[in-house]
């Protein structure tokens, strides 16, 4: 008998699919990866509906859903949403990874949890995180995990106070954590917050400098700080792409960083490792950022 295809469904409520999440299904081994853009909340339970019940109790197990997007919350909805949509035994693996945000944001807490480990002999228990540029999804995502290792955190929004508590209400809300917002619209504001931090994550979009080398030099308890802008200028000045412990000139004397590649490093292995357990389970798995941070976990021990 013919060996089934392995088909995993993409479904993006933007207008286009993500070419690095398509790329990333076939190096994983799906045999096609059909994108659905444009797809609304609302869409989800036909669409899930479709993919299952034309495949078979058996054709289910090659089939997959992979959920994208930009919004940390909608893709939530929308796994839920397909979860919910199933008819055992018509039942196949959710991945839920907006803009590769759970993935990324795994590996950057889980690279900072090492270096801390390593480093320092501490880890994310009690310490003070500063997420700058954090209200995106990759920060957002961060926020939570981060919180959920026992770490006290802020949410920097360039957009002011406002900016920065909407997206902490949002998570708070959702996830049950207790993020706190801060103000970063101006350089001297961002200043007056990098002091006190013991972990510093830049996760602001692609080519936009979020920590210079003046304010990194006021960072007097800084510990580990880590950038996932692989676009110049780095989101942390002085701070290299390929970086992971290099020493950095802060205040504290103590700080190490970890550059954009070294964290897409365990990111790309991650999101990999995921997309092939979905193809090797005999039964469903539903992933999302929890399951992005154990595997981020166990790639950085």
């Amino acid at each position: 008998m013919t060996q089934r295809p392995y088909l995993l469904h993409l479904f993006t409520p933007a207008a286009q699919a993500s070419p690095f999440d398509i790329n990333m299904a076939y190096d994983a081994g799906y045999t096609a990866v059909i994108p659905y853009c444009n797809v609304q909340l609302s869409d989800i339970g036909n669409l899930t509906q479709d993919a299952i019940f034309s495949r078979g109790p058996k054709g289910v197990k090659c089939t997959g859903i992979f959920i994208g997007g930009r919004e940390i919350g909608l893709a939530a909805d929308m796994a839920d949403a397909a979860r919910a949509a199933m008819v055992p035994p018509f039942e196949v693996s959710v991945f839920a990874d907006p803009s590769g945000a759970f993935t990324t944001a795994a590996a950057m807490v889980a690279a900072v949890e090492r270096q801390l480990r390593n480093r320092h002999g501490t880890n994310l228990e009690g310490a003070e995180v500063l997420i700058l540029g954090g209200t995106g999804p990759i920060g957002a995502a961060a926020a939570v995990l981060a919180c959920g290792a026992g770490a006290k955190v802020r949410v920097v929004s360039s957009r002011g106070i406002d900016g920065a508590k909407k997206a902490t209400d949002a998570l708070n809300a959702r996830y049950q954590v207790a993020t706190e917002p801060a103000d970063g619209s101006s350089p001297d504001r961002i200043a007056s917050l990098v002091g006190s931090a013991g972990v510093i994550l830049a996760t602001a979009k692609a080519g936009v400098q979020v920590l210079s080398a003046a304010q990194l030099d006021t960072a007097a308890a800084l510990l580990v700080a880590a950038d996932v802008n692989a676009v110049p200028p780095a989101g942390i000045e002085g701070l290299g792409v390929m970086d992971d412990g290099a020493v950095l000139k802060a205040k504290s004397g103590k700080a190490v960083g970890i550059g954009a590649l070294a964290v897409g490093n365990v990111k790309y292995q991650c999101q990999k490792g995921l997309l092939v357990s979905m193809l090797q389970a005999e039964n469903p798995v539903f992933l999302d950022f929890r399951a992005a941070f154990t595997a981020a976990r166990q790639l950085s021990s």
